[in-house]
């Protein structure tokens, strides 16, 4: 089968997409030491804070976990190889940016006969 670009375009859309989850993931992480410091000195505890705290937590967690996998993902998807994976990683690209997210499954499941 001839070689398209598709693959090379859905993972670098998926890669862009990881990036943006990793950055988030940075800002949350910020965002819940920021927070638990100024509950634990505001009231010697976390006391009040800790739904907020634990939402943060999980939704750090998330981010981190969605950006891992886009990120490998696009790589094999730039490789042409395991599409499974490509797959994958373009549906978890969904998360942090819904139109490139939804732009590389599209390629990615246009491209599947050129992945090894």
């Amino acid at each position: 089968m001839e070689k398209t670009p598709m693959p090379i375009v859905a993972g670098s859309f998926t890669i862009a997409s990881a990036g943006l989850s990793l950055i988030i993931f940075i800002g949350l992480l910020i965002s819940s030491i920021i927070l638990a410091w100024i509950a634990v000195d505001i009231t010697g505890w976390l006391t009040g804070m800790g739904i907020a705290l634990n939402v943060l937590v999980v939704l750090t967690v998330l981010s981190l976990f969605f950006g891992i996998l886009a990120l490998v993902g696009g790589i094999y998807a730039v490789q042409r190889k395991r599409w499974g994976w490509a797959l994958t990683g373009s549906i978890c690209a969904l998360v942090p940016t819904f139109v490139l997210g939804l732009a590389a499954v599209i390629l990615t499941v246009l491209s599947r006969d050129e992945f090894e």
